[in-house]
């Protein structure tokens, strides 16, 4: 995978690993927000454009298993970083664990904040398998969702950490 193919040497070159795979990132400013590159040059569309303020958290990606604001993120900073977006949890045929929580859940309403939503739920369960009802709602609080779907989001939650009983 090449960021900015065929054109002229860029300033700022890097290897990291997006969804598993090996990629190098080249851009021409190394203060490029990381979901810049992944949106539009490594055409993943899990992540994101919402304040950019790294506020309402449409953007969370997973960097090195900590959920990050990818519009915030300069792409300089994640160089041989592991990423993981959402396309890198499951796949259609077989969505990952909170991913399918979410689905029976019928957590996403409008879709604006189901990606920041789920990547932080995953870096949550990733730390702790059993969160409390308090817990989930704390982990979420700082990703906005328009819609009102909290309650089923954090059942969905609730739904995928049972799952790994």
């Amino acid at each position: 995978m090449r960021v900015n193919p065929g054109k002229a040497p860029c300033p700022f070159e890097a290897p990291v690993h997006v969804n598993g795979k090996a990629a190098r990132v080249r851009v021409d400013d190394p203060r490029m927000p990381l979901l810049y590159v992944l949106r539009d040059d490594l055409d993943l569309h899990g992540p994101r454009f919402g304040c950019g303020l790294g506020q309402c958290g449409a953007c969370t990606v997973l960097i090195d298993g900590a959920a990050t604001r990818s519009c915030i993120t300069p792409v300089a900073s994640v160089a041989g970083k592991r990423i993981v977006t959402l396309e890198g949890l499951g796949t259609p045929e077989r969505p990952h664990p909170i991913q399918q929580a979410f689905i029976d859940e019928q957590a996403a309403q409008c879709g604006y904040c189901i990606n920041g939503m789920i990547m932080q739920s995953k870096a949550l369960l990733d730390r702790n398998e059993h969160p409390t009802e308090a817990q989930i709602r704390e982990a979420l609080a700082d990703n906005l969702c328009r819609c009102g779907t909290h309650l089923r989001i954090v059942r969905a939650v609730q739904r995928a950490a049972a799952s790994t009983k």
